[in-house]
């Protein structure tokens, strides 16, 4: 009997450990979910919503509007070029309290919309105040 419950009680913190570790985000058309969730996400780091995105963001940039915002795409540059405008691609909009210093200029050459791990160091700890999600992919 005492086997059993050691057994069953393994199983169960297994099945929910498991449960809690998926992402949110599995395929870019589920960016939704973060709008629907997004209570989750607000005056909290911006590092923890993008820990709930599993598929690579391809493109991105930080605007200097008020408020300022990042813009999200699961799709290269290449390919935004090639699509139609009729054809807008799924986009993540990220709003956050702080002012982004994305300068253009100062990113790599040809590279200047890559989201890269220095830019989850730099703006990680920004404070998410919105998110919108427009188009389909």
């Amino acid at each position: 009997m005492k086997n059993i419950i050691k057994t069953l009680a393994i199983l169960f913190l297994l099945v929910h450990s498991s449960c809690k570790a998926q992402q949110m985000v599995q395929t870019p058309n589920d960016a939704h979910k973060l709008k629907i969730n997004e209570q989750q996400f607000l005056n909290k780091p911006l590092k923890y919503l993008l820990n709930e995105i599993k598929p690579e963001i391809k493109t991105a940039f930080g605007t200097l509007d008020f408020p300022s915002y990042f813009s999200f795409r699961f799709i290269d540059s290449e390919e935004i070029r090639r699509r139609p405008v009729e054809n807008n691609s799924l986009g993540l909009y990220v709003y956050v309290k702080e002012p982004i210093e994305w300068d253009f200029d100062k990113r790599p050459k040809g590279k200047e919309f890559l989201w890269t791990k220095e830019d989850v160091e730099k703006y990680g700890n920004f404070t998410v105040i919105r998110i919108r999600v427009i188009g389909k992919d």
